[in-house]
C-alpha cells in the first residue's frame, strides 16, 4: 500500500503572551507593534560613515526595509535588525564620493528614496539604532579617488551672521629702586563682522608707554582691515583690503587692494605650512616683543630662564621676525628669527596660483606707496616634480622668478629657483642683480630626524627686493622705537648701500628613541659692503628620566648693529610633584588635584660670567584645572642678588585673566592682563575666552553652566549659550557638552554635534533640550485602576515621551508646572484618554517630584 503525503509549509511568527505580565488582560497595553522588534520608520539624525570614517551628520529618512530584488547581487551580511532602511537620492550619493553605475529605468533622477544596496554591487547600508549611526559600505571600486578626510563643500558651514570681537591687554608697572617709574601697556584688538560668506576683519593695536622721567609716548596702529570670502569653485579665497602677498617666492608684502590665491586648507590632508617658533633666554622677568614687516605683533612677559613661544601669529606668510627681549633693569637683547615657508610640492596635476593688484602698504613713515601687481602659480608636473614661477611689477621695479621642485624619494625635497629685478632707488640710479634661493626639506622617520629646513640664498650686489625701491631715502630707521633714543644705530636701522649678500638657515631635530631629543637651529645673514653679519644659533637637548623632565639649551646671538656676541646656556629641570604627592601605596596614582603640581629648577649663564638660578612650584587648581599658579625665587652672581616672581592666571567663562609680581634688588614690577570675546548674534551677545579665526557658538537654552568637553574653563552661560574658539577649518569638529554637569531640570536629547566650518565662520552647534521637572507619576484611570503597562504616554505639546511600567507608573522629564499628558494603550475606544497634572509647591528643590494623577476625558 502507498500513501501519498501531500506537504504543508509551516510558517511562525514571534508573539509575546500578554499574561506573562498580568493575568488581567486588561491591565496590558497592545503591544503588537514591538513583537517584530522594529523601529517606527522616520526621520533620524544620524552621524553618517563611509567605509568607517565620519563625513557628515544629518537628518536622514528612514522607511520599513522590504525584501531587495538585489540581494542575491548582494550576499552581504549585516547585522542591521532595526527594520529600516535608508532613503537617499542620486545626488545625495553622488555627493558622498560614490559612482553609481546602474540606472534603473522606472526611478528618475530625482527619486527621493532609493536604497544603496539597490544601485551598487556588494554594498551595505546598516543603522545603528541604539548609537543613531548609519553605516554605508561601498567597495572601493565605486568611490570617487579622493583623499581621506575628504568632505564635499556642501556639507561645509557658513555660519551665520554675528559680529564679532576679541581682546587682549598685557600691562606691567616697573619701579626702579633708583627711583624711576615704568609704565607699559599693549592692547591688541581682532574684531570683524560675519554676513553669509562674507567676513570683514580689523587688528588694531595701542600701547603706551609712561616714564617718570618723560612725557607719556602712545601709539595706535591699525594693523589691516579687509573684506574676504571663500570660493568654493575654484577652491581660493578673494580678500579685498589689506593683505599680505603670499611669500612663496617674492618676500611677503603688505598691500591695500584685491587678492585672489588658492586656499590649500580647503584640500583634505594638505599641509599648513611651515610655524616659526622663537627660543631664548631671559635673565630676569623680561618682556618679549616680537615685530615682522615694523608691526608688533606679539608682546608678552616672561619669568627668567629659558623660554619658548609656540603660538605666534604672524601677519604674512613670511617675512623675518626680529625679537627684542627687554629685562627689566632695561638691557635688551634683539635677535632675528627668519620666517618663511617650506617648499610646497603639488600634487600631479594641481595648480596653486596667487594674483595680487593695490598700493603697497607699509608702516614705515618714509616709504612711499607704489602701485603693484604680483602674480604666481605653481603646477605640480607629475614624477614628483613641480615648476613654478611669478612676476612682481611696479614703475620702478620689475622682477620675474622661474623654479622647480623634486620630491627625490628617500633623499628629501629640494627646490631651486632664480629671481631677477631690475630697480630704481630713490637716488634714481637703476639697478639689476639676481638671487639664487636653494631650499631642501627631508624626514628620517626611521632616524627619528626631522630636517625641517635648509635654505641658501645667495644674491649679487645689484639685486634689490620690491619694498626696497619705496624708501625715500637711501639709510634711516625703518620705526622709531622708545628704546633706540641712544643708539646711533637701533634694530629698525637700515642701509641701501649694504643690502643682504648671502643667508644659510638651519633648522633640524634628532629624536633619541628611549633618550631624547637633540635640536640644533642656526641664521647667518651677510651684506655687501659690510664685514658686518648676523648670526643666532641655537642648540638644545631634552628628555625625560624618571618622569623627571629637563633640558639643555645653548644660544648664540650676533647683531649687526650691536657687532658683540651673546651666549648663553640655560638648564631646566621639571618634577611631577602632584604625582609622587599622590601615588598610592601600590604605585597608583589617586584622584587629586596635587597632580597637576610640578617643582622646577633653571640655571641659565652668559658670556659676561653672570649666573642666575630659579626654584619654584607651578601648576594648576579648581575642578577644571583653569587656575595656573607659579612662584620662583632666584639668585644671581656679580651683584644680582635676591631675585623672584609670583603669578596667577585664571581662564574663565567669560574672559581670561593674570596677574603677577617680580623683583630683584633694582627693581619692582607687577604686571597684569585681561582677554576674552564679545560675539553679538540673533539669540543676544555672548562672552567668551579669546576668539580664534574661526568659532563654534553652542545653543542649548535652558541648559546654563554646563561644561564643554575637552575645553578648558568654558561652560554654558545663564542663557545656555558658550563660544568654543579655534575650530578648524574644512575639517569635522566634535562638539560634545558633559551631561553629568546638568542641573535637575535639564536633559539633552543628544549631547554631541558635529560641525564643518569654512574659514572666519561662526557656526551654531544646536542642541535639543528638555527644560523642566523630572517627575514618577502615578497613573490611574476613570474606573480607578492602573493606567496598563505598556501604555504611551506624551505631553499635550507632543514634545515628551514615554511608557508605562509597572502599576501604572511612569517617568517624565522636562515637563512644566501644569500641564495635560495624553496616555494611549490601545487603537479600541475607550483605550487612551488625557491627565491634567499640577505639581506640588515643593517641587522646584525636589531632584524626582513623585505625584497621583488620574484619566479624565479620552484624547
Amino acid at each position: 500500500m502507498t500513501v501519498l503525503l501531500k506537504p504543508t509549509i509551516l510558517s511562525a511568527k514571534e508573539f509575546f503572551n500578554p499574561a506573562l505580565l498580568s493575568s488581567d488582560p486588561e491591565m496590558v497595553a497592545d503591544l503588537s507593534r514591538f513583537e517584530s522588534g522594529k523601529q517606527a520608520a522616520g526621520v533620524y539624525r544620524v552621524d553618517l560613515y563611509l567605509n568607517s570614517s565620519l563625513v557628515a551628520t544629518r537628518d536622514v529618512q528612514f522607511v520599513m526595509r522590504e525584501h531587495s530584488e538585489n540581494q542575491a547581487e548582494n550576499p552581504v551580511e549585516s547585522s542591521d535588525d532595526s527594520g529600516l532602511a535608508a532613503c537617499f537620492s542620486r545626488d545625495a550619493l553622488r555627493k558622498l564620493g560614490i559612482r553609481l553605475t546602474k540606472s534603473d529605468e522606472t526611478e528618475s533622477e530625482e527619486a527621493a528614496c532609493l536604497h544603496l544596496e539597490n544601485l551598487v554591487p556588494l554594498a551595505t547600508s546598516t543603522y545603528d539604532f541604539a548609537n543613531q549611526r548609519l553605516l554605508l559600505s561601498v567597495p572601493q571600486a565605486y568611490l570617487d579617488n579622493t583623499v581621506r578626510g575628504y568632505i564635499p563643500p556642501d556639507e561645509w558651514d557658513e555660519g551665520i551672521s554675528a559680529l564679532l570681537m576679541s581682546y587682549h591687554l598685557t600691562g606691567n608697572t616697573t619701579r626702579q629702586h633708583a627711583g624711576g617709574e615704568a609704565r607699559d601697556v599693549f592692547l591688541n584688538l581682532n574684531s570683524g563682522i560675519n554676513v553669509g560668506p562674507w567676513r570683514f576683519r580689523n587688528y588694531s593695536t595701542w600701547r603706551s608707554l609712561q616714564r617718570k622721567s618723560g612725557p607719556q609716548q602712545q601709539r595706535w596702529e591699525n594693523i589691516y582691515s579687509y573684506v574676504q570670502r571663500t570660493v568654493v569653485p575654484m577652491r581660493a579665497k578673494l580678500t579685498m583690503g589689506d593683505g599680505y602677498t603670499q611669500g612663496e617666492m617674492f618676500n611677503s608684502v603688505g598691500y591695500r587692494g584685491v587678492q585672489l590665491a588658492s586656499d590649500d586648507a580647503m584640500l583634505p590632508d594638505s599641509l599648513r605650512g611651515y610655524a616659526p617658533i622663537i627660543r631664548g633666554v631671559a635673565n630676569s622677568n623680561a618682556t618679549v616683543t616680537v615685530r615682522q614687516n615694523g608691526y608688533v605683533i606679539y608682546q608678552n612677559t616672561v619669568p627668567p630662564g629659558a623660554f619658548v613661544i609656540e603660538d605666534l601669529f604672524p601677519t604674512s606668510s613670511s617675512g623675518d621676525l626680529q625679537v627684542t627681549v627687554t629685562e627689566a633693569n632695561g638691557s635688551e637683547n634683539v635677535y632675528t628669527v627668519p620666517y618663511s615657508t617650506l617648499p610646497v610640492l603639488q600634487r600631479e596635476g594641481r595648480m596653486k596660483y596667487s594674483l595680487t593688484a593695490g598700493e603697497y602698504r607699509s608702516n614705515m613713515d618714509f616709504q612711499e606707496k607704489p602701485t603693484f601687481a604680483e602674480g604666481n602659480l605653481l603646477w605640480g608636473a607629475g614624477a614628483g616634480l613641480t615648476l613654478y614661477g611669478g612676476m612682481q611689477l611696479s614703475n620702478n621695479y620689475k622682477a620675474a622668478v622661474v623654479g622647480s621642485g623634486m620630491n627625490w624619494g628617500d633623499w628629501g625635497a629640494l627646490s631651486l629657483d632664480v629671481t631677477h629685478a631690475r630697480s630704481t632707488l630713490v637716488d634714481n640710479k637703476q639697478y639689476q642683480g639676481n638671487s639664487i634661493r636653494l631650499l631642501y626639506a627631508k624626514s628620517l622617520n626611521e632616524m627619528g630626524t626631522n630636517l625641517q629646513i635648509l635654505g641658501y640664498r645667495y644674491s649679487t650686489r645689484g639685486f634689490y627686493t620690491f619694498d626696497e625701491t619705496s624708501y625715500q631715502r637711501m639709510q634711516g630707521r625703518r620705526w622709531q622705537d622708545y628704546t633706540e633714543e641712544s643708539l646711533p644705530e637701533g634694530p629698525s636701522y637700515f642701509d641701501l648701500n649694504r643690502v643682504k649678500k648671502d643667508n644659510i638657515q638651519l633648522n633640524i631635530s634628532q629624536q633619541f628613541e628611549g633618550v631624547g631629543t637633540l635640536f640644533a637651529s642656526g641664521n647667518r645673514q651677510r651684506y655687501w659692503n659690510s664685514e658686518r653679519s648676523n648670526n643666532l644659533w641655537q642648540l638644545g637637548f631634552s628628555s625625560v628620566w624618571n618622569e623627571i623632565s629637563y633640558s639643555l639649551t645653548w644660544n648664540y646671538n650676533q647683531n649687526e648693529v650691536y657687532n658683540r656676541p651673546d651666549q648663553r646656556i640655560a638648564l631646566s629641570v621639571s618634577l611631577p610633584l602632584g604625582k609622587w604627592l599622590s601615588r598610592g601605596p601600590n604605585g597608583r596614582e589617586l584622584n587629586s588635584p596635587f597632580n597637576t603640581a610640578y617643582g622646577t629648577y633653571s640655571v641659565n649663564t652668559g658670556n659676561d660670567g653672570r649666573t642666575s638660578h630659579q626654584m619654584g612650584v607651578s601648576g594648576t587648581l579648581l575642578e577644571d584645572n583653569n587656575l595656573s599658579y607659579s612662584v620662583q625665587q632666584g639668585y644671581g652672581n656679580k651683584g644680582s642678588g635676591n631675585t623672584g616672581n609670583a603669578s596667577l592666571s585664571y581662564r574663565g567663562v567669560y574672559g581670561n585673566s593674570n596677574v603677577g609680581y617680580s623683583y630683584s634688588k633694582d627693581y619692582q614690577q607687577v604686571n597684569y592682563g585681561v582677554s576674552g570675546g564679545v560675539i553679538a548674534h540673533a539669540n543676544g551677545v555672548t562672552f567668551s575666552q579669546p576668539l580664534g579665526d574661526t568659532n563654534v557658538l553652542i545653543k542649548a537654552p535652558g541648559a546654563s553652566n554646563v561644561k564643554v568637553e575637552n575645553a578648558t574653563g568654558i561652560r554654558t552661560d545663564w542663557r545656555g549659550y558658550a563660544v568654543v574658539p579655534y575650530a578648524t577649518n574644512y575639517r569635522i569638529n566634535r562638539v560634545a557638552l558633559d551631561a553629568t554637569s546638568l542641573n535637575d531640570k535639564v536633559e539633552l536629547e543628544n549631547p554631541v554635534v558635529n560641525v564643518i566650518p569654512t574659514q572666519g565662520a561662526l557656526v551654531r552647534a544646536d542642541y535639543i533640550t528638555q527644560v523642566g521637572f523630572r517627575a514618577m507619576i502615578s497613573l490611574t484611570q476613570r474606573n480607578h485602576k492602573p493606567v496598563p503597562f505598556g501604555a504611551l504616554v506624551t505631553l499635550d505639546a507632543g514634545q515628551q515621551g514615554s511608557i508605562v511600567g509597572d502599576e501604572g507608573l511612569v517617568y517624565l522629564s522636562g515637563l512644566p508646572v501644569k500641564g495635560v499628558l495624553n496616555v494611549q494603550w490601545g487603537e479600541a475606544k475607550g483605550q487612551n484618554c488625557k491627565v491634567a497634572y499640577q505639581l506640588p509647591k515643593e517641587s522646584e528643590h525636589t531632584p524626582i517630584i513623585t505625584l497621583a494623577a488620574r484619566c479624565e476625558n479620552e484624547i
